[in-house]
């Protein structure tokens, strides 16, 4: 990417308008025919940047250079100010480019690594020792924080970087923790294609963003909306969507909740609910018990179809190799805490999660592998 720096330059300022695409030639013409690559692009916008496709054909978030000067100005704010960027995500995706375009901003030329093939954690642990700059930032999804933590050498090379952002799937509390313990300055993002990336980080929306939360139950958790400069001119296309029907906010396909103090929490996803026997159960809720369990590095919790229950809850898991997995500990152990009808029917065992996108798990792909 750094060979294009003319291009990502041209982005901020508005003088041509571009549509990344991966290098993959099944990913690219999926994404050349949804999001129109080649076709006349408005005059304001000089981004158009896939969404993760969790749920179907992915969709293009269009940016303008202001909303993205805006994402770029508030995280250097949040953080202590500008610095250089060590890219390590795919660059085609939100986070990626955001990675790229908000060290050109502050006036630095970004590290990257390549991870067509894989997170490295060594070359990763190279790179940030290697980048230059008054401040060091770097981005990685849990699953690639995770592998830096089993690396000394990478984690070791994170406790010297100014910030670690950590967002593209929710970060398991076990994993922070662990993160902390070791030094590292983490910081939880929270955003999407259609907000330029991370805009609430560790529950505090940045300067400019508002959240609130709308058709709240009575323990206000409701969906989660998004306002502000950072907000896309809506999709790609697709002008009447109803998730901009509302100028300057988007309506997030997040539950989630506003404490007194104005953090938000993230409580799951209201498209990934699943209704069994009736009831209505929201995976993350779950999954966040199952992670407390040693023997669990990672967990997946999706509905499959049951003739009885009309769903039944099925996790996968990826075990951690410190303590032996047993289901029926696992089972208990959502039983004592929420409900027996929350408790997974099944615990399948898994050498690795399936993702797409900026690292959000493939709950689609596992429902398939269930099937199948």
């Amino acid at each position: 990417m750094l060979d294009r720096r003319a291009e990502l330059s041209a982005i901020l300022d508005g003088s041509a308008a571009f549509v990344p695409v991966p290098d993959d030639p099944r990913e690219v013409a999926t994404l050349s025919e949804a999001l129109g690559v080649g076709d006349p692009i408005d005059d304001r916008v000089s981004l158009v940047v896939s969404t993760s496709g969790t749920t179907g054909v992915p969709k293009g978030a269009q940016h303008s250079p202001a909303s993205l000067a805006a994402s770029a100005s508030a995280t250097a704010a949040r953080l202590g100010g500008p610095g250089n960027w060590l890219l390590a995500l795919a660059p085609h995706h939100i986070a990626g480019i955001q990675v790229l375009l908000r060290a050109l901003a502050s006036g630095f030329v970004p590290a990257v690594i390549d991870v067509a093939g894989g997170f490295d954690p060594d070359a990763f642990a190279d790179a940030l020792d290697n980048l230059d700059g008054p401040r060091r930032y770097t981005s990685l999804v849990p699953t690639q924080l995770i592998k830096a933590l089993d690396s000394p050498r990478a984690t070791a090379a994170l406790r010297t970087a100014d910030a670690l952002m950590v967002g593209g799937a929710a970060t398991p509390i076990p994993l922070l923790r662990r993160a902390i313990d070791a030094g590292i300055p983490i910081t939880r993002t929270y955003g999407m294609s259609e907000t330029a990336g991370g805009c609430v980080y560790d529950g505090v929306p940045l300067d400019g963003v508002t959240v609130r939360i709308d058709d709240a139950n009575p323990d206000g958790v409701g969906r989660v909306i998004l306002g502000g400069s950072v907000v896309a001119h809506g999709y790609r296309n697709r002008p009447d969507h109803p998730a901009f029907a509302e100028p300057g906010w988007f309506r997030t396909d997040d539950l989630g909740n506003l404490d007194e103090d104005g953090l938000l929490t993230i409580v799951g996803r209201a498209d990934e609910a699943i209704s069994s026997g009736g009831l209505t159960i929201v995976p993350q809720v779950v999954e966040a018990v199952i992670l407390d369990d040693p023997a669990v590095a990672e967990c997946a919790v999706v509905g499959v179809p049951d003739d009885r229950l009309g769903e039944k809850v099925v996790v996968f898991v990826v075990a951690s190799g410190t303590k032996a997995l047993d289901a029926e500990r696992i089972r208990g152990a959502v039983t004592e805490r929420l409900d027996r009808y929350a408790a997974p029917r099944e615990v399948i065992e898994l050498p690795e999660l399936p993702v797409r996108g900026p690292g959000k798990v493939d709950r689609r792909a596992l429902r398939a592998r269930y099937s199948g």
